[in-house]
């Protein structure tokens, strides 16, 4: 997969703020009770953040798909600003009887982490730097020099400053690597930072240079391992019903990419979950292992979040599906009817202001 067809060219919009622990469900939670909350004047006394903070919390929901920018309903025909509202993936995640509505599961880190980088991506940087690096070890020049020769090359992408560039890169390392400072900034920077548990960036004991780590991860449950594989696989509309564990793990973009596996540990972070499930198979029939699954991917998905969650939201949803709008007044996830999400912002308009009438 090509950069151009994986992300947008969106750059530096998270005002130099990495994702803080709670943000995403601070987004999620703000969004369903007001959508026009990330553009009033008091949202930074509502949130409890400075405004620079409300923007980059905005962003940071809109980059791991739990909410999303709709047309404003209430604004003239002539001209329709967004709105941010939750997503059908974030209700299932965050809302009344979600997988994980406090975030206390380590697979909600990685989960979040793969919707971050998941098709389509609003952090093109962080996909460079993760899927098209082929580095293990590296400083971090050499990585920023590298990505700014891959993005010069997207065709019909207009080229972004260096400035732009760099800043995505200091809140990449910030949210996934060590630092080498000392004190108690350092311990502050730690707990602040919640994807650094997932310890995918590391430092090489012999030269002191950053480092990823391959390999198998010990916190990324493997039914969160597979649910973001078949997640993958129906965002990029894969016909028919298997796919080998090397395509997976050669594919730019594929979980396998995301997590740093290649298919021998892709194998065992499967394995797990497909045997514990009726819908997906591990074979070899050509010596080759390739996953097998029944029916529609992206239902296998949602349906290993609420076996391991424990928790079976309203309308599981993964794939393109779980990053539209909420639907509040279906329970189907495919409906595409706009009405229903206007409906429950009308709703929300009222309870807003009682006086108000359409």
């Amino acid at each position: 997969m090509q950069l151009s067809e994986a992300a947008q060219p969106v750059f530096a919009r998270h005002e130099t703020f990495h994702p803080r622990y709670g943000w995403f469900r601070k987004a999620y939670v703000a969004a369903s009770r007001d959508p026009y909350v990330f553009a009033s004047e008091d949202a930074p006394v509502r949130l409890g953040v400075g405004k620079n903070m409300v923007r980059s919390i905005r962003f940071w929901g809109l980059a791991a798909k739990v909410v999303t920018e709709t047309p404003d309903p209430e604004a003239a025909s002539n001209r329709k600003p967004n709105i941010v509202v939750p997503t059908r993936f974030g209700e299932a995640l965050f809302g009344d009887g979600g997988w994980d509505p406090w975030m206390e599961d380590p697979g909600t880190l990685w989960l979040l982490h793969w919707r971050m980088l998941a098709q389509p991506c609003r952090l093109p940087v962080w996909w460079l730097a993760l899927c098209d690096f082929n580095a293990v070890e590296f400083e971090l020049e050499d990585l920023n020099r590298t990505v700014m020769t891959q993005l010069r090359a997207v065709p019909d992408w207009k080229e972004p400053s260096e400035s732009a560039v760099q800043k995505d890169l200091s809140a990449f390392m910030r949210t996934y690597a060590p630092t080498a400072r000392v004190g108690r900034e350092t311990l502050d920077d730690a707990a602040d930072c919640p994807l650094r548990e997932l310890r995918l960036v590391g430092r090489s004991e012999a030269t002191g240079a950053h480092r990823y780590k391959l390999g198998p991860k010990p916190t990324l449950a493997s039914a969160v391992a597979t649910h973001a594989v078949l997640d993958w696989i129906a965002r990029i509309g894969l016909t028919g019903q298997t796919i080998t564990l090397e395509r997976i793990a050669a594919e730019r973009g594929s979980a396998a990419s995301v997590f740093k596996l290649s298919a021998a540990d892709l194998l065992v972070a499967l394995t797990p979950a497909v045997e514990a499930s009726n819908s997906l198979d591990l074979a070899t029939p050509t010596g080759v292992p390739q996953l097998s699954w029944e029916g529609d991917a992206a239902a296998v998905a949602a349906d290993l979040l609420s076996e391991h969650f424990a928790a079976t939201p309203a309308v599981p949803v993964a794939g393109l599906r779980g990053d539209k709008p909420v639907d509040y007044t279906s329970d189907s996830a495919d409906s595409d009817e706009p009405e229903d999400t206007l409906t429950r912002l009308d709703a929300l308009q009222q309870k807003r202001n009682p006086g108000r009438r359409r």
